[in-house]
């Protein structure tokens, strides 16, 4: 079906807080969107881990059920419970490869019961082949193309859901 845009009522967009009024005004809608796939771009150490735990801590406070997957392996409890974060009833997960994470990932996001799911980080989702090669091995393009398949496979999938993926 087509339908010339002007036809339909607009629809407004649900959100899930940031944790910053700013932030949440700057984004336009109230925070990130739900059923929809958000990337948390910057430097290292320039707070993305820290906005992610404060998306979790926010949801959590409406209800929203969390995941976080730990490709880093670094998810430090007691910070995340000083952001606000119900550590007993967050889902965590620490692949041990990048395709392991995002088979994860659409699980969650397939089964419904989970509202936000935050990966940590894109930088860490390493291809098992990579991991397991020898070092020096060229792995040209190899996360890109997973990354490329996994958002094809997931983009339908949570908003179909309503889940929020933040990478």
């Amino acid at each position: 079906t087509v339908l010339r845009l002007g036809d339909k009522e607009i629809e407004p967009i649900d959100s899930i807080s940031s944790g910053s009024i700013g932030l949440d005004i700057a984004l336009g809608i109230g925070g990130v969107p739900k059923g929809r796939i958000v990337e948390v771009y910057g430097p290292e150490s320039s707070g993305k881990t820290t906005l992610t735990l404060h998306l979790i801590a926010e949801s959590q406070k409406v209800g929203g059920v969390c995941a976080f997957v730990d490709a880093e392996h670094a998810l430090d409890v007691k910070y995340a419970k000083n952001l606000g974060v119900d550590t007993d009833n967050l889902y965590i997960s620490q692949p041990d490869f990048g395709e392991q994470a995002l088979d994860i990932v659409e699980t969650l996001a397939r089964s419904g019961a989970v509202d936000l799911i935050v990966i940590d980080s894109v930088a860490a989702l390493t291809p098992k082949s990579e991991i397991e090669g020898d070092m020096g091995d060229q792995h040209v393009g190899l996360q890109a193309r997973l990354m490329s398949q996994a958002l094809r496979k997931l983009t339908g999938v949570v908003h179909k859901m309503g889940t929020t993926v933040v990478f």
